[in-house]
């Protein structure tokens, strides 16, 4: 599947809790809410929503200074978490949910399993990160500088390339110019405090986590490399992981029906 689309100024935003959010809902049946990563927004779980919209409810959402939403107060992984349990309780039919993340918002989503698993049913992880280690949150951090400095430009190049495999490329020419997009879309302030709230995010206990869960990366994902996947899975109540061959970190939009193909099934089972 190849999936083109952009960033455009939001018409509307949707107040939840203290917050403007841009969130899109789309299809019929069991409630799931997809939360993208850092340099992320809703259009990338687009290759997703079109395939399994017919079997699922999909409440997406561009999450505090990402995408279309406007910065709002304080970042950090626990209020990010605090935001998506307020998107379920208020945006969904029965108040949980299915939840899906995406990098960053792997963390976010292990935080609100960790708070609040009431509001959980199952969960999916995509690229799934733990909190960083100490090299990784000096470089986190001199991204934000980075940013700050010489806007989203001056990273948007080096994480398309790097990020995503070259035989994901080679498929879908136009992978690396979306990533691309995605990220010179995002406001770099927001973008920087987002990566300094990466950067000082704890581990949330994934012993607390009782829901199932399915992680899926890629063998070329330096960000969530298999070996990370297999102690996590290791460490939850009730968990499957699937690695894909010849992608990186960007899953859902280099293998959109690989992921579609694991995520379905997983959801639907009892």
């Amino acid at each position: 599947m190849t999936v083109t689309t952009s960033l455009a100024q939001p018409t509307e935003l949707t107040s939840i809790g203290t917050k403007d959010l841009f969130l899109e809902t789309t299809g019929t049946g069991p409630d799931v809410v997809l939360v993208h990563g850092l340099g992320g927004a809703t259009p990338f779980y687009d290759p997703l929503v079109t395939d399994l919209a017919g079997g699922f409810r999909f409440t997406r959402y561009d999450f505090n200074g990402h995408g279309r939403s406007p910065l709002s107060g304080e970042l950090s992984i626990e209020t990010l978490a605090e935001e998506l349990a307020e998107v379920i309780k208020t945006q969904t039919t029965s108040g949980t949910a299915h939840v899906v993340g995406h990098s960053m918002g792997t963390l976010i989503v292990q935080q609100l399993a960790a708070t609040h698993p009431e509001l959980v049913d199952k969960i999916v992880l995509l690229g799934p990160v733990r909190a960083q280690p100490d090299q990784a949150k000096a470089a986190t951090r001199a991204r934000a500088a980075l940013v700050r400095e010489q806007g989203m430009s001056a990273v948007a190049d080096a994480i398309s390339r790097g990020a995503t495999s070259d035989q994901a490329a080679g498929h879908n020419r136009l992978l690396r110019p979306l990533v691309r997009e995605l990220l010179l879309g995002q406001d770099a302030e927001a973008y920087a405090q987002a990566c300094e709230a990466l950067a000082a995010a704890t581990n949330p206990d994934l012993a607390e986590i009782q829901a199932k869960v399915l992680l899926i990366t890629g063998d070329e994902d330096a960000v969530s490399p298999p070996p990370l996947n297999e102690t996590m899975a290791s460490e939850l109540a009730n968990a499957e992981r699937h690695t894909i061959t010849g992608i990186g970190h960007w899953t859902a939009l280099e293998a959109p029906d690989l992921v579609a193909d694991y995520i379905a099934p997983f959801l639907q089972n009892n």
